[in-house]
């Protein structure tokens, strides 16, 4: 088994044995420290298929923004309010219908992947995305991604306009 084969199923194993612990963790905190690493794995992930930029963008947005964002958004929450946040009882009904689904989808997904012929290339490049996407992103694109920014500091003036006390 080659290094690669290694590191990819460590990243797997990583991002779904923390994505489990997101899901079954009765406590919020550890829910939010576990989608850490499960962010992490996914990075890891991407690094193995040469997608630099999305490994890159990860860590970035998901681990050094949204993440952050929400542990805050817990412990200033718990903090305000004094109430130990936990998840509630799940039900048999619920859990029944959790596993149903589960299962049919990972049914699902097995077929395809069995019945699907996969193309698989002689050799991978080696090169770089980030430049790649860079580049098409400010000049082939420009005006949508000008537009985009504007449109996100319009959504973000609006909601500091609604937070904001009235007085």
């Amino acid at each position: 088994m080659d290094l690669i084969t290694i590191a990819f199923y460590f990243f797997a194993a990583l991002t779904l044995g923390f994505g489990a612990v997101v899901v079954l963790s009765k406590n919020i905190m550890h829910a939010a420290f576990s989608l850490l690493f499960t962010f992490f794995g996914v990075a890891g992930l991407y690094v193995l298929l040469h997608a630099d930029f999305l490994a890159i963008t990860q860590i970035m947005i998901y681990i050094g923004g949204i993440l952050v964002l929400i542990i805050f958004g817990v412990m200033l929450t718990t903090r305000i309010t004094g109430v130990d946040v936990k998840s509630g009882k799940v039900g048999i009904f619920q859990l029944t219908g959790a596993i149903v689904l589960t299962l049919s989808i990972a049914l699902l997904l097995l077929f395809v992947y069995t019945n699907t012929h996969w193309y698989q290339p002689e050799s991978i490049p080696m090169e770089s995305t980030a430049e790649l996407i860079g580049t098409t992103l400010l000049t082939r694109y420009l005006l949508a991604f000008e537009a985009a920014s504007i449109l996100l500091l319009v959504a973000i003036v609006g909601a500091a306009f609604i937070a904001r006390k009235k007085h």
